[in-house]
């Protein structure tokens, strides 16, 4: 298969998938390797770049995705939409902001750093594809584990992790109260510890 009608399938392939599909997956349904799909895909996004095309390809990891062109998205808004979306509230920021920085993180780790129930709040992300489940931390009661998902790097027009923007430096403040939550969590896989011992 050459080159360009490698490129016009993986097209078709973006075009109907509608959700971001990893490179090792086309190669192998195309009888390609990974640096060839990946190439492609390079030249297919360089391509609606140059063009100014309405539509764009969006890399997230090891994965491509068909998107529309940022620049218009007010005309696609007003004529597909009929509502505002709905914006996440600052604590869904919040939320989003530790998961994003220090993943994979239990509920509990959350709401140490927030000081608040953050349950409903999990939910919601959880609801809108920004986080998902990443397995149980193997301590007493085995907490649930979340982290980022390919819908919350596709939202913020990241291509990866990496690209997040860095965290500020600590002040002596917030060295302190990070030493105060680590004992606290410390303390707390103590207290559960115990009280496992306790059962058995």
């Amino acid at each position: 298969m050459e080159l360009k009608e490698l490129e016009h399938a993986i097209e078709g392939i973006l075009f109907a998938a509608g959700e971001p599909v990893a490179m090792a997956r086309m190669a192998a349904t195309l009888n390609q390797n990974v640096k060839t799909v990946e190439q492609a895909c390079c030249n297919l996004a360089d391509e609606y770049r140059f063009q100014r095309r309405g539509i764009c390809l969006v890399r997230t990891e090891n994965s491509w995705q068909m998107c529309t062109a940022p620049e218009y998205a007010p005309a696609i808004r007003r004529t597909l939409e009929h509502r505002k979306p709905p914006k996440l509230s600052q604590t869904a920021l919040e939320v989003l902001a530790i998961v994003a920085y220090f993943q994979p993180v239990t509920r509990t780790y959350i709401e140490q750093i927030r000081g608040v129930d953050s349950a409903y709040t999990v939910g919601l992300l959880l609801e809108r594809q920004l986080i998902e489940e990443a397995g149980r931390l193997a301590v007493p009661g085995r907490p649930v584990q979340f982290r980022t998902t390919h819908n919350f790097l596709r939202t913020f027009g990241l291509s990866s992790l990496e690209e997040l923007p860095e965290l500020p430096s600590p002040t002596q403040e917030g060295i302190q109260m990070t030493l105060d939550l680590e004992s606290a969590i410390t303390k707390m896989k103590e207290e559960e510890e115990v009280e496992k011992a306790g059962e058995v």
